[in-house]
């Protein structure tokens, strides 16, 4: 087996020392993973009142509706810029409201709202449900926000992991469709190549946090044998990445991810896009939720803040 990289000192001792990490995962551990979310209370989600917290139902005729969570900043004017943001959980697991508390300190200092969409997960809804749904959060998004006090003009599409992957998803679907155009995505640890061949995916094993064998478990579950896979469902596969908005990408240097996500920013450099890459050194999957408190972890969020900041202020 290759020899993995190291990870960050921090990071190490929190998946040496805690029982919650996922490495692995076998199909009949789906539902009782599922059973670990927990929602945030209200103190939690509006940051002791510094958000407004309203639930939504985005429906567009002839669609699946989804849910919304917006959380916006209560003393802002509107219009608001907004991050519409596609939890994780490896396309089978999750919620909108997890992590959505760190999501919206971090997004709501660079003076963000927050619209979290729920999708439905497989193996119940394999592709194209998950990805449908986010699209049809982001039109609906697009078309209520002055309603909503936010700018349609400035909707930056992002995500954690699946949600990553999605996130990227997505940006290529609704540029292919000529929908909503997002003025950034931000991709966060994305999971965007069904293939599991990379050498960081041999690299990292059984070792950290959602290895290749948890990922081919996820992508099996999603694809349900579709053949061949659409770059919508792993925007790895898609022949063009131009055109696409300016990109923000982040990833751990000792996850399964890694490689994967690296040369997403470099076919955007090469199609002629604008791509920001963070490669944070020891960083497991999900290392800034799962050590918060770390020193790579706060350099990490430090990073998201401030590239939402240069981009509004990009974009006037």
């Amino acid at each position: 087996m290759p020899t993995p990289p190291p990870f960050d000192p921090e990071v190490g001792y929190a998946l040496a020392t805690r029982d919650d990490v996922v490495t692995g995962l076998a199909d009949d551990e789906i539902p009782a993973l599922r059973t670990r979310s927990i929602r945030p209370d209200a103190e939690a989600l509006s940051l002791d009142g510094e958000l407004e917290v309203r639930v939504l139902r985005a429906d567009l005729t002839g669609r699946e509706s989804v849910e919304i969570v917006l959380l916006r900043p209560t003393e802002a004017a509107a219009p608001v810029p907004v991050l519409y943001h596609v939890h994780g959980g490896g396309l089978v697991v999750g919620t909108p409201y997890d992590d959505l508390p760190a999501v919206a300190r971090w997004a709501s200092a660079a003076g963000f709202a927050v619209a979290a969409v729920d999708y439905r997960l497989a193996p119940e809804h394999p592709y194209p449900a998950a990805v449908e749904d986010v699209y049809t959060g982001l039109v609906w998004l697009a078309g209520e926000a002055p309603s909503l006090g936010l700018d349609p003009q400035r909707i930056v599409v992002g995500g954690v992991s699946a949600g990553g992957g999605l996130a990227a998803a997505v940006t290529l679907l609704s540029r292919d469709r000529r929908g909503p155009v997002p003025a950034g995505q931000m991709l966060l640890c994305p999971m965007l190549d069904d293939r599991n061949e990379s050498a960081s995916s041999l690299q990292m094993a059984g070792i950290g946090a959602w290895d290749r064998g948890a990922n081919a478990t996820a992508w099996r579950a999603y694809l349900a044998g579709i053949d061949p896979v659409p770059a919508y469902a792993a925007p790895a596969r898609a022949d063009d990445l131009s055109g696409l908005p300016p990109t923000f990408v982040d990833v751990g240097s000792a996850e399964t991810f890694r490689d994967e996500d690296v040369d997403y920013a470099r076919r955007i450099w090469a199609a002629g896009g604008d791509a920001e890459l963070h490669v944070w050194p020891g960083g497991a999957h999900g290392f800034d939720a799962l050590v918060p408190e770390a020193q790579l972890s706060r350099a990490s969020l430090r990073a998201r803040t401030d590239w939402l900041r240069r981009l509004l202020a990009r974009l006037g």
